[in-house]
C-alpha cells in the first residue's frame, strides 16, 4: 500500500470557537501519528467564517508540539500571499523546533477573496505572474543553491522538503521543470488529474532534490461502520461545500439525514461530480473505491481530506480508513 496522508482544512463548527478547532486539529495529527499516516498537512485560507487556517506556519508549530514523528507541512502555503524571505524563516523556524519533520507545500492561487488582497495589501494577479521565480527564490534561500544578496536566518541549511501544489496543468508543469515533488487537489477540483498527473511524469527533469517524479492525489475520505452512517457524516462537508460554492461560506453544520436529496439538481451535480475522488462508506466500501482511485492515478502516495461535523467522528475515520488500505 502506498504512504496515506492527512489534510486538514481546521473546520470550525456552528457553535463552536477557534480554540476548539485548533485543539480538534492537535488530536487529529495525534491520531494519524499513532494510526500510521505519513504526513499531516494544514491548508490555508483567509476570512472563511468557517476555516482556522490563516496563519498556517502558527497552526504548525501547534500540530508539531502534539505530535512527535509524523510529518508536518503545508498544503499550502499560497506563496502571491507573502513573499518568499518572509516563508524561508517560518519554515526555517518550523525546521528548527521539528528537524526533518516539516513539508512546505507551495501553491500559486491567492486562496483570498479580493478585499483581502487589499488587506494584504498585495496585487495578487501580479504575484501570481512571478510564482515560479518566487518559488526558485525560496528554494535557494533554503538550500543556497543560487548566490542571493540576503541570508534567511533561520532558514538556510533547514531540511525542509518542499512540494508543488496544484489542480491544474500549470503547477504540474512547473513541478515537473523545477524537479519537484507534485500534490493534486483532486478532491475539490478533479477535472484536470488525469492530464496534470500525464505532464508531470513525461516532462519531469531531476534535480539535486528528486530523482525520479513523485506524485500525490488528493481525496475526500469519510470512513465509518457503516455506508449510512459515513454518507450521513459526509453531509456536513456537503453542505459547506454548496454553501461556498454559492458564495455562502459559513461555518462547519451539523449533519442532515438525506441532505442531497433536498438539493436542486445543479447542486447535487456538483457534488456529484466531485464524487470522482470520494470514498465515503463502511471500512469494506473506503477499501474498494480508494483501490480504484490509486489504479486511475497511480499515484505514490495518497492525501486525505475530509470534514465531520463530530471531532471524535474523524478522529475514528482516520482510524477505519488506515484499516480499509492495510487489512
Amino acid at each position: 500500500m502506498i504512504p496515506l496522508s492527512v489534510l486538514d482544512l481546521l473546520p470550525i463548527r456552528e457553535g463552536g470557537t477557534l480554540h476548539e478547532a485548533l485543539d480538534d486539529a492537535g488530536k487529529l495529527a495525534a491520531t494519524a501519528e499513532q494510526a500510521g499516516y505519513k504526513r499531516f498537512w494544514v491548508a490555508e485560507h483567509h476570512a472563511t467564517p468557517g476555516v482556522a487556517g490563516g496563519a498556517a506556519s502558527v497552526v504548525l508549530a501547534h500540530i508539531g508540539h502534539s505530535t512527535s514523528t509524523i510529518r508536518i507541512g503545508s498544503g499550502g502555503i499560497m506563496l502571491p500571499n507573502h513573499n518568499p524571505f518572509v516563508i524561508a524563516e517560518q519554515f526555517g523556524t518550523l525546521d528548527g523546533l521539528f528537524p526533518g519533520r516539516v513539508d512546505l507545500g507551495l501553491g500559486r492561487a491567492p486562496g483570498a477573496a479580493g478585499i483581502v488582497a487589499q488587506a494584504l495589501r498585495k496585487n495578487l494577479h501580479q504575484a501570481a505572474e512571478y510564482f515560479p521565480q518566487d518559488v526558485v527564490e525560496l528554494r535557494a534561500m533554503l538550500t543556497g543553491d543560487l548566490d542571493l544578496p540576503i541570508v534567511a536566518t533561520p532558514g538556510l541549511g533547514a531540511k525542509v522538503e518542499l512540494w508543488m501544489l496544484g489542480s491544474s496543468l500549470f503547477g504540474a508543469q512547473l513541478a515537473a521543470r523545477l524537479g519537484m515533488p507534485y500534490a493534486f487537489a483532486s478532491h475539490f477540483a478533479p477535472d484536470h488529474l488525469d492530464a496534470a498527473l500525464i505532464a508531470y511524469r513525461n516532462q519531469f527533469r531531476p534535480s539535486a532534490y528528486l530523482d525520479k517524479p513523485h506524485a500525490m492525489a488528493a481525496m475526500t475520505v469519510i470512513a465509518a461502520d457503516t455506508d449510512e452512517e459515513a454518507e450521513l457524516l459526509s453531509s456536513s462537508q456537503d453542505q459547506s461545500f454548496v454553501r461556498l460554492r454559492s458564495g455562502d461560506p459559513g461555518k462547519l453544520p451539523p449533519p442532515i439525514p438525506g441532505y442531497r436529496e433536498t438539493l436542486p439538481d445543479t447542486a447535487r451535480a456538483m457534488l456529484e461530480h466531485l464524487g470522482q475522488a470520494r470514498a465515503v462508506g463502511s471500512v469494506a466500501t473506503v477499501r474498494e473505491r480508494i483501490g480504484r482511485f490509486i489504479e486511475r492515478t497511480n499515484a505514490d502516495e495518497l492525501i486525505v481530506s475530509g470534514a465531520t461535523y463530530d471531532p471524535e467522528a474523524r478522529r475514528r475515520s482516520l482510524a477505519l480508513t488506515m484499516e480499509a488500505v492495510t487489512s
